[in-house]
């Protein structure tokens, strides 16, 4: 709690002297017509550190609040008697191997093992953890809404509009009323893996959890592939990512697609207005719940944005768990997004909780290689992932212009 409160309180002194260099920037550009380089440069260093502070809190905020849910207990406490004995035959299994087979069986039942040449099933608690750990350092698992399935294929339909219906009077005869129109969406999983490496003298150590130790060391590779997929996949063999998916100017929306809110010059993002179109652009029934996403560069430059007033549009999250906003709004940073360039789609503003869903197939295999790259022992890791829109209009995109 201490670190965090230092850390809200570097916040709020580095913002402010942000806001006092780069005011003198702007007043010496109005009156010669330049800024000293050397300011500039202040400047930049400056919002840099803002960038790196706000990223820090964000993390603490997640890692505290998983503990305070209990969520990185070790130990096994507070789990059932059979929980504690599917946990025990996995560290088993991942440290010695199948050699024992039957005494598994009887430890962990048919839900822990499998066939050994198609790899084992992770405990259920192995399985949340590697999901909690990759959703704290990940900004689209946080923002979307996550199912788990135990299929290969999510489906559902959504309604795209087109009921009507209206005001009779007691006695008035009542005429038919259009029916809405159903779009089936099916989100199909994927196959993600990653293969992380133990020493046999690491899997001798008795005081290293195992199933710990996964968990952090496939969380990170999952993290990076997924955190790929869900921005820029193309839905061939990874999920469908948000910027994979056709996008048309926001007056000619239609479903199916993403509209989007023309920006500025590729060199010159300056244009307040537009943000603020393209929160408009949003319906008003998803505002409610919505949040900006870009990389941190493009933040870098929005921050010094101000409203006709001069007031700066972006603001830091100066309280535990407040994020940071923009016009109001909380921001996400994924550098998955494309940098502010000509004709890139550098910003996206939705609800996307209602926008973006991600399905985890349920049960993370594990394969355990002590063969192939002695002395190291293998565990090739999988899991089933898909990522697909099933609300395009709850999601909006700023297009930089190409010139």
């Amino acid at each position: 709690m201490e670190e965090l409160k230092k850390l809200i309180e570097a916040l709020g002194k580095a913002f402010e002297q942000f806001k006092a260099e780069n005011d003198s920037r702007i007043k010496a550009i109005e009156a010669k017509g330049h800024a000293d380089p050397l300011l500039i440069e202040k400047v930049e260093k400056i919002n840099a550190d803002i960038s790196n502070i706000s990223a820090m809190k964000k993390q603490l905020e997640l890692l505290e609040n998983a503990v305070a849910r209990a969520q990185f207990g070790g130990g096994g406490a507070g789990q059932t008697p059979e929980a504690m004995n599917r946990l025990k035959a996995f560290n088993h299994l991942m440290r010695r191997g199948a050699q024992d087979i039957k005494e598994l069986e009887v430890q962990a039942a048919a839900s822990t093992l499998s066939d050994p040449d198609g790899g084992f099933t992770v405990p259920e608690e192995v399985d949340a953890a590697i999901d909690r750990v990759a959703g704290t350092i990940q900004a689209m698992r946080r923002l979307a809404t996550v199912r788990t399935i135990s299929t290969d294929t999510y489906k559902k339909l959504v309604n795209q509009g087109g009921a009507t219906s209206g005001w009779v009077a007691e006695k008035e005869s009542r005429t038919e009323t259009s029916t809405p129109t159903l779009a089936e969406i099916a989100i199909n999983t994927k196959e993600l893996y990653a293969m992380p490496y133990a020493t046999q003298t690491l899997l001798d150590d008795s005081r290293v959890d195992i199933g710990a130790w996964l968990a952090e060391e496939v969380s990170v590779e999952f993290n990076e592939e997924e955190g790929k997929a869900f921005i820029s996949g193309n839905g061939v063999g990874e999920p469908k990512g948000i910027d994979a998916y056709t996008k048309v100017a926001n007056a000619s929306y239609a479903w199916g697609k993403v509209g989007y809110i023309a920006g500025g010059h590729a060199t010159l993002l300056n244009n307040a207005d537009k943000l603020i179109d393209l929160q408009h652009a949003l319906k008003p029934v998803y505002r409610n719940g919505a949040q900006w996403l870009m990389a941190d560069s493009t933040m870098q430059v929005i921050r010094k944005f101000k409203d006709g007033e001069g007031n700066y549009l972006w603001r830091p999250g100066l309280l535990q768990d407040a994020p940071d906003t923009l016009l109001g709004k909380p921001v996400e940073y994924d550098d998955n997004v494309a940098a502010i360039g000509a004709g890139s789609y550098s910003i996206f503003y939705g609800n996307f909780k209602r926008a973006y869903l991600i399905v985890d197939r349920l049960g993370t295999r594990v394969l355990r290689d002590p063969y192939t790259a002695k002395p190291y022992v293998a565990f090739y890791t999988t899991k089933r992932v898909g990522g697909g829109l099933v609300h395009y209009e709850a999601l909006k995109a700023l297009k930089i212009a190409a010139s």
